[in-house]
């Protein structure tokens, strides 16, 4: 808030000019009482800023997979560093007169940085360190840093593009379980929309004898967006935190599939859903031919590769609503939101992908091929019967030749009301046509 400090420095032919140091002890003494709360305010948001910034240092320590906490608790520390830089600044000292007002600058980039690296995306450097090199620059121009209007209009400008850059990168987050609440968007608006304010009334703000007013409103704005955005990156390392937990609960390490309990819950679920439209479920059960055999041939680590290899393609193979997981071995399911056809024609897509990339895995000719059993039903139809019926047609297939898909004995509806038997020998697909 330097900028801001020193624009009112010149309100008074007896107050500082823009470019001097600090406001002296003795002069604060003499203004009025909001002066006094306003020098007041801004000690205590340094030293707020500079306790949350060692916290969330802990955090960090604690927490190292979250790189965002690094940025944010770096961001923190250096505000407050600019703060006590403002407060010990003597002319005639070694310490560029600038440093504080670009170490601040600093810090509002990083808080956008580290909303980038929240979500996965690159560090930029340049933006991030642009602010602070545009201010450095600006103010060497003398209207502008010899103008109490031109610094606090070329601060608002600077800090208010990063804050609103900081809730862009959080809203627009599309994976619901990481996305921005409500909570984390309308701290940096709201601070980016204060900061704008200054822009329209900047040459009122150097004259109006009410500035020391406007002065401590900004001091009170920084302390309570200060601890705000603690608070809330707080939250959201903590639910990123659990969300990383509860996904390593769910996951197969080896494939990054769904696991059996977490392909359960979410077939179960699927269940739910489609039952209140009556609408038919199916379910196809994965199975890769001699597996042992491979194990055998090739070791164990060439038959990770062939697992990983069956999981890549089951997802390039499959839809985006299809549920699919390693119930364990090599055994793998997937729960189709649809019919008997529905489910024939992911399954022909999913075996005929891994013929094609099972005939060389890891620089051995192997040749691995997949059996499949389907089944379907409509809700209220149980998961575990669906997958008894799918586990017999996959019994059945391994028995007439594997390589196949075969469809549950029981006949299945298609979308015409025809009932369908399972396929020929051979044919699966042709069958349903």
């Amino acid at each position: 808030m330097r900028a801001f400090r020193a624009g009112d420095a010149q309100g008074s032919g007896g107050r500082q000019t823009a470019s001097s140091g600090p406001v002296s002890g003795s002069r604060v003494q003499s203004r009025t009482c909001m002066a006094l709360d306003t020098a007041t305010l801004m000690t205590v948001a340094t030293g707020i800023t500079g306790l949350l910034g060692v916290f969330l240092l802990l955090l960090w320590i604690q927490e190292r997979n979250v790189r965002a906490l690094a940025w944010w608790c770096a961001a923190y520390l250096f505000g407050a560093s600019a703060v006590t830089f403002w407060s010990t600044w003597k002319p005639g000292s070694l310490l560029v007169a600038e440093l504080p007002n670009a170490l601040l600058f600093v810090a509002c980039g990083m808080i956008w940085t580290g909303a980038r690296l929240f979500h996965g995306r690159s560090v930029r450097p340049a933006w991030a360190l642009a602010g602070a090199v545009l201010w450095l620059g600006a103010v060497q121009i003398p209207d502008i840093g010899g103008s109490a209007q031109g610094r606090v209009v070329l601060s608002s400008l600077v800090v208010a593009p990063y804050a609103f850059m900081t809730a862009f990168d959080l809203g627009r987050e599309r994976r619901r379980e990481l996305a921005a609440s409500f909570r984390s968007l309308v701290i940096p608006l709201m601070h980016g929309a204060v900061f704008l304010a200054p822009v329209p009334i900047g040459l009122k703000l150097a004259s109006d004898s009410s500035a020391d007013g406007v002065f401590a409103l900004f001091a009170l704005e920084i302390m309570l967006y200060v601890v705000g955005t603690a608070f809330i990156v707080v939250l959201m390392a903590k639910e990123r935190v659990v969300l990383v937990h509860r996904t390593a609960a769910m996951t197969d390490p080896l494939t990054g599939l769904y696991n059996r309990r977490a392909f359960m819950e979410a077939a179960n679920l699927m269940v739910s859903r489609r039952k209140r439209q009556l609408q038919p479920v199916s379910v196809l059960l994965f199975d890769l031919d001699h597996f042992k055999s491979i194990n055998d041939r090739f070791g164990h680590a060439v038959g990770d590769d062939a697992l990983q290899v069956f999981a890549k393609v089951a997802v390039a193979s499959t839809r985006a609503t299809d549920v699919i997981g390693r119930l364990g071995g090599e055994e793998f399911a997937a729960f189709i939101p649809g019919n008997i056809s529905d489910a024939t024609v992911v399954a022909e897509r999913v075996r005929t992908a891994f013929q094609t990339a099972g005939k060389e895995i890891s620089g051995h000719a192997m040749g691995a091929t997949v059996s499949i059993g389907a089944a379907s039903g409509i809700p209220p139809v149980e998961v575990g019967v669906l997958l008894a019926r799918a586990d017999a047609a996959l019994y059945r297939a391994k028995e007439l030749g594997r390589n196949r898909l075969e469809l549950a004995v029981d006949a299945m509806e298609l979308p015409d009301g025809a009932a369908q038997p399972a396929p020929p020998v051979g044919a699966p697909a042709a069958a349903l046509r």
